[in-house]
């Protein structure tokens, strides 16, 4: 039975890079390193996003930018800071979706890699509240 979501790995060019964004950007904290050891297929780093183990591998990165995403729930509160955060780095930051009111707000940004990550500040419930309210109008 799935207990939930082991990690998540990004094949990233820089570790470094990838370690001031998710250090900056996510407050991040690294737990491991395998300098130039290598355990698995490259070098990695392993961190911890509020308990979620995020691993970085050294490699080629995606080619393209897709609208493929992992999307990290915010406050509200948080999307200007998070927003300032990530123009400090430099990333480009991608126009959101339009949305329905309700469903929350969202922030989405590429890291030096390609990936696509989203800060969001809705709820599964409150998206599908939304969604309802929409059909029904």
């Amino acid at each position: 039975m799935i207990q939930g979501i082991s990690h998540i790995t990004f094949i990233v060019r820089d570790l470094e890079k990838m370690t001031k964004l998710l250090t900056v950007v996510f407050d991040a904290k690294e737990v491991y390193s395998s300098g130039e050891k290598t355990f698995s297929i490259s070098k990695e780093k392993f961190f911890l996003v509020n308990g979620l183990w995020i691993a970085i591998m050294e490699g080629q990165p995606l080619s393209e930018k897709t609208y493929n995403h992992v999307a990290f729930q915010i406050k509200d509160d948080d999307l200007d800071k998070m927003a300032l955060r990530i123009k400090t780095l430099g990333l480009e930051v991608r126009e959101a979706r339009s949305r329905i009111e309700g469903e929350g707000n969202s922030l989405y940004f590429y890291d030096f890699d390609n990936h696509l990550f989203e800060l969001h500040t809705g709820t599964l419930d409150q998206r599908l509240k939304s969604y309802s309210h929409a059909k029904t109008e």
